[in-house]
């Protein structure tokens, strides 16, 4: 009798589990996709070259948010990544840039930098990292904490910062790419040793085979009707090459595999890499939904030395728009097609080259970065007769340097006004904001909420640049472009969803990049990450 009655409990006991679970519908796997430095506008520029299964098998079987936008500038690759996955703006998570000065200290910060740790499977330097500067939870976060750590969650990204900020600060492994060896690695953060799976990919060598195949066009370079002609006078040269033309010669990996960002076999090695963590780590065939953070850098690479009218970023995506297809094919086979879900967007987008936009009769310019810091350290000493009161110039910000302010008893408010009456009178400068008395910044909208979001006061200069539309710093004029800025170009983003709980449409309405993370949330039924200020894409969940 007591056999029976245990036979009977443990029954009850398992239809309930059942019930439990098959009352609450998640998708097996979640893939987050982003497609660095990629501008809107390309999903459309190169639309009648794309294949069925890429980019147009999320466009026209997926939901298209076609008005999707950066609500917070500066617009740079980590900022980007991090809102992304926590639906917050740099004054509330922290990442204030790619790099940053900490006010407190005047310690320069890269933004996944950490001592604390050891590398993985690389070099040293490569290898100390991790989300610990990031403020916030991620959506992988509180998935790991929605399902008691039963979710696996991994990152993998050519750079550092694209695969470990997303992946957040549970995830299970994030894994970049080591320059000096080829590999992918990690940090102690998240173990002491590499998984099997990723010895054995690494054991292959990819690395040496991509870097060993010339860059020639997908098809022939004359039907690449969308770029300017091969060898224009914007495009920058690829180390090792003396002129920008195809074919793109093989790399010579003895000096390093860092070329290798700069084609398209940065991406097949990213995607590669994402296949085999897939397979390896099962994800997608337990009884919690799992989640794969994937950043292609390789475009951002490109878009910065060729600029985005070159046959090179046309040639790249129409790859990239290949290896997607295979990538979603994989998925079909190995989690089951609408078993998954995945939505794809970029961290920011791209200026054109503005000595381009020049010479075809469009304003803009460039000030150079050495220039500008020059010329501003020398107006501040010669007015007030001291070195050193700005510690830097970055992130079209100005960093002063506090303690020396104090030290030489300077009226910093006078400073302050000094600097900004001083840049007002710069060519290619629109607006100058003093961000302790921002109250006072006459700045339309929405530009000024954009810098307020954008405004970290531990982690931000505290006077901020805005240049004319067009215009940038850092970088040529003459070849290549950037980005940072609140303007259209760099703030306008693709964001496609497809798969599991995903109808077909899309919508022309407002959505901001913060808003990817509160919809992954109600899609998932967890909580939202603890500094999300984004709302639910209600024509997804609805």
């Amino acid at each position: 009798m007591r056999y029976i009655y245990c036979i009977v409990l443990s029954l009850l006991i398992f239809s309930a589990t059942n019930a439990q679970q098959s009352g609450l519908k998640r998708p097996a796997l979640v893939v987050g996709i982003v497609v660095d430095q990629m501008r809107w506008d390309y999903l459309y520029r190169y639309y009648d070259r794309y294949g069925e299964g890429g980019f147009k098998r999320l466009m026209n079987s997926g939901f298209n948010c076609e008005a999707t936008s950066i609500n917070y500038t500066p617009t740079f690759t980590a900022p980007g990544h991090t809102c992304v996955y926590t639906g917050s703006v740099p004054a509330i998570h922290g990442i204030a840039g790619n790099d940053w000065i900490e006010n407190a200290t005047g310690e320069a910060m890269y933004c996944t930098d950490d001592n604390m740790v050891q590398s993985v499977g690389g070099s040293v330097r490569a290898g100390k990292m991790s989300p610990r500067n990031m403020l916030t939870t991620t959506i992988t976060d509180e998935l790991r904490l929605a399902t008691n750590m039963r979710s696996k969650v991994f990152g993998i990204a050519l750079k550092d910062r694209g695969g470990i900020l997303p992946a957040g600060h549970l995830a299970n492994g994030a894994y970049w790419f080591d320059d000096s060896t080829g590999n992918f690695i990690s940090s102690t953060y998240y173990s002491n040793t590499l998984p099997g799976w990723l010895v054995a990919f690494n054991n292959k060598r990819y690395a040496d085979t991509l870097s060993a195949i010339e860059w020639n066009t997908l098809y022939p370079i004359a039907t690449y009707t969308q770029s300017l002609a091969d060898k224009n006078p914007y495009e920058g040269v690829l180390k090792g090459e003396k002129e920008p033309v195809f074919p793109h010669k093989a790399i010579d990996t003895r000096k390093g595999y860092g070329a290798l960002r700069y084609t398209p076999g940065g991406n097949t090695i990213t995607l590669k890499a994402a296949k085999a963590c897939i397979k390896g780590e099962a994800l997608g065939q337990g009884s919690s939904t799992d989640f794969l953070c994937v950043s292609l850098s390789s475009t951002d690479y490109a878009g910065h030395l060729f600029a985005p009218n070159a046959i090179e970023v046309e040639d790249m995506y129409l790859r990239l728009d290949n290896e997607l297809a295979s990538f979603f094919r994989y998925l079909d086979r190995h989690v089951g097609k609408g078993a998954y879900t995945v939505f794809l967007t970029a961290d920011h987008g791209g200026a054109h080259n503005a000595q381009y936009m020049q010479d075809i009769k469009i304003p803009a310019g460039s000030t150079p970065e050495q220039a500008a810091i020059t010329g501003l350290y020398d107006f501040v000493k010669n007015k007030f007769g001291k070195d050193s009161l700005i510690r830097d110039l970055s992130n079209y910000q100005v960093y002063l340097n506090e303690k020396q302010i104090e030290k030489a008893k300077i009226d910093k408010d006078a400073l302050k006004h000094a600097i900004v009456e001083w840049y007002k009178k710069q060519e290619g400068v629109s607006f100058v904001i003093d961000m302790e008395d921002m109250d006072d910044a006459v700045v339309p909208e929405p530009i000024k909420t954009m810098v307020m979001n954008g405004y970290n006061r531990k982690r931000s200069g505290v006077i901020q640049i805005i240049l004319n539309p067009a215009w940038y710093s850092g970088y040529g004029p003459s070849t290549g472009t950037t980005h940072g800025s609140w303007n259209p170009y760099d703030s306008h983003l693709p964001l496609l969803w497809y798969g599991w709980g995903i109808p077909k449409g899309k919508t022309n309405r407002t959505i901001y990049m913060t808003d990817i993370a509160a919809t992954l949330s109600a899609l998932l039924k967890i909580q939202m990450p603890n500094g999300c200020v984004g709302h639910v894409i209600t024509e997804i969940t609805d």
